[in-house]
């Protein structure tokens, strides 16, 4: 399969997350700069997460570019940082309307780390030397001679 269906889905994910993040935020009830002030943590965790997810998306852009086709594997694979970042807003919007609390605190870095685990974990068997033993790297053939050479030998 062609990797431009894997990359055009996880774009699609990724832009409904920060739809849902900012659909979270609440208008204010007055017009002035006062209203605002309520809302601070609300706007600094969503600017947060808008960067983590402009972070994954980047780079998942660059991972995938490095992609000559994909297969089954792989499209799980790509399943695995998609789910925990889809719990994002969830974990924004909590840490957020409870001003950043240790437990909503906890549950944000919770969520942050099994995507960044997910993703790396992705990342290191795709370019490991042994990645035709791993399944998300036996998926993705990534653009080096060894990659080629492999499959023109069996």
């Amino acid at each position: 399969m062609g990797k431009s269906r894997l990359e055009a889905f996880s774009d699609g994910v990724l832009a409904i997350i920060t739809t849902i993040m900012v659909l979270e935020m609440k208008v204010p009830r007055g017009s002035d700069f006062v209203a605002l002030a309520p809302l601070l943590p609300v706007f600094l965790s969503h600017v947060l997460s808008f960067v983590y997810v402009g972070i994954y998306w980047n780079n998942h852009h660059h991972l995938r570019h490095a992609a000559r086709h994909v297969a089954g594997g792989v499209l799980w694979a790509n399943l695995n940082p998609l789910f925990w970042l889809s719990l994002l807003p969830f974990a924004t919007g909590w840490m957020g309307e409870n001003h950043f609390a240790a437990l909503p605190c906890a549950a944000y870095g919770f969520v942050l780390l099994m995507a960044a685990i997910a993703y790396s974990t992705c990342c290191k068997a795709a370019s490991s030397p042994s990645r035709a033993r791993t399944p998300c790297s036996s998926a993705l053939s990534v653009r080096t001679g060894r990659a080629s050479s492999r499959r023109s030998s069996t």
